[in-house]
């Protein structure tokens, strides 16, 4: 191993590319046929969409599954059946994606942030207690990077105070709280197949839920306002077209059916790397597991970076450097919302006012996470992560 950093001249630890994404055969080709030879392309008259939706609900452990063309709509389609809207204040989590929040925006209720739980980074329970208002309609926990987040707790007190609670799943296909898969353990539950996703068809997203009034509501909406069995232009109340081309459908089919394997290829490499990364480099702390969370989708593996241990160096120069040693799948995480222009600028001062949040914006300074296409390979791979890690540490220390 080259003892100069490459990003200082040296050669790098690694030259070859992480595992392909995305991973598609003769399924999604045989699929995708058939779709075009049928001339059957849209979900109306398909039935490749349909078929998926029945699955992956009955996956997730769902009745009902609504697809639409992304996670960002999945979201607001969800909360509009909630009968979310202006005037209504929504609590939700600060480090997610912008989708969270703006879905919250785009129906003209105001998104409120409560901290998150810096042993998870999920939504904190406490803190979303104290967030809550009159105006308080709903909750939205955001099962990061797979890891769900306190359902006992969030569940309770979405009861408690008469809320209703939407899962944002986008990333936890999969994955469960206490033996059961996250989606349908709220009254909705959003996940999203856009193309960085576990199982992806480059965009899709779909609802799934238990409560037939809900699913009805989400099929209403994002099928312009009609009903099931109604005339073509009986239109019973204001909605959307969010249907997803059966195109979609035909390759989502074929990526469910390989996310069992996959899903395990993530979890034993991402069990080898929680082992290895530790003994090996100081200052590089990944999330500790919880014995709750019966599944993970492991979408993502997040860690804490100390500069401490690599000489005072930022987290954005020890990035700058792992790219440059041929770690390409790494990034710096969410910046925290609230910190966010484009939310900034829709928030009122006396919304801002209320974002005292410093577990999101420590997150926002020192997390390292590395995507999942690193976790379909061997343990080479990691194995490269780590040395590449190590590597910048000594040069450094």
């Amino acid at each position: 191993m080259s003892t100069q950093l490459a990003i200082d001249g040296g050669a790098p630890v690694r030259t070859t590319p992480f595992h392909p994404w995305p991973v598609f055969g003769e399924a999604e080709e045989r699929n995708l046929l058939e779709v075009l030879h049928s001339g059957k392309w849209g979900v109306l008259t398909g039935t490749k969409v349909t078929d998926f939706e029945q699955k992956f609900s009955a996956y997730q452990g769902a009745k009902f599954g609504i697809c639409v063309p992304n996670g960002t709509l999945a979201l607001e389609m969800a909360l509009r059946a909630m009968g979310i809207g202006p005037g209504d204040e929504v609590i939700t989590t600060p480090y997610t994606f912008i989708a969270t929040a703006s879905s919250i925006l785009l129906t003209g209720a105001t998104p409120v942030f409560a901290d998150i739980d810096p042993s998870s980074y999920n939504l904190a329970p406490a803190q979303v207690e104290g967030a809550l208002s009159e105006k308080t309609r709903a909750i939205i926990p955001v099962h990061l990077g797979g890891r769900p987040a306190d359902m006992d707790a969030l569940l309770a007190l979405a009861k408690k105070h008469n809320l209703r609670l939407l899962e944002d799943a986008c990333q936890a296909w999969g994955s469960e709280w206490r033996g059961r898969r996250v989606g349908a353990l709220g009254d909705l539950g959003a996940f999203s197949f856009q193309a960085s996703k576990n199982i992806t068809a480059g965009e899709g997203g779909i609802v799934v839920t238990n409560d037939p009034d809900l699913a009805e509501k989400c099929w209403s909406i994002h099928n312009v306002g009609r009903l099931r069995g109604g005339a073509w232009y009986q239109h019973e109340m204001v909605g959307l077209n969010l249907r997803l081309p059966d195109w979609e459908g035909a390759v989502l089919l074929a990526q469910l059916e390989r996310l069992p394997q996959q899903a395990a290829t993530r979890e034993a490499n991402t069990r080898y790397l929680q082992q290895v990364l530790p003994a090996e480099v100081r200052g590089l702390t990944p999330l500790a597991d919880d014995a709750r969370v019966t599944a993970n989708s492991r979408h993502l593996f997040i860690m804490r970076y100390s500069p401490q241990a690599f000489g005072g160096r930022s987290r954005d120069e020890f990035l700058r450097a792992m790219v440059a040693e041929g770690i390409t799948p790494i990034s710096n995480g969410y910046i925290p919302l609230h910190q966010s222009p484009a939310i900034r600028r829709a928030l009122s001062a006396e919304a801002l006012d209320r974002c005292e949040l410093p577990a999101a914006e420590q997150a926002g300074l020192d997390t390292v996470w590395i995507n999942q296409t690193a976790f379909l390979g061997s343990h080479s791979d990691l194995d490269s992560i780590v040395e590449a890690a190590r590597k910048i540490q000594m040069t450094w220390a």
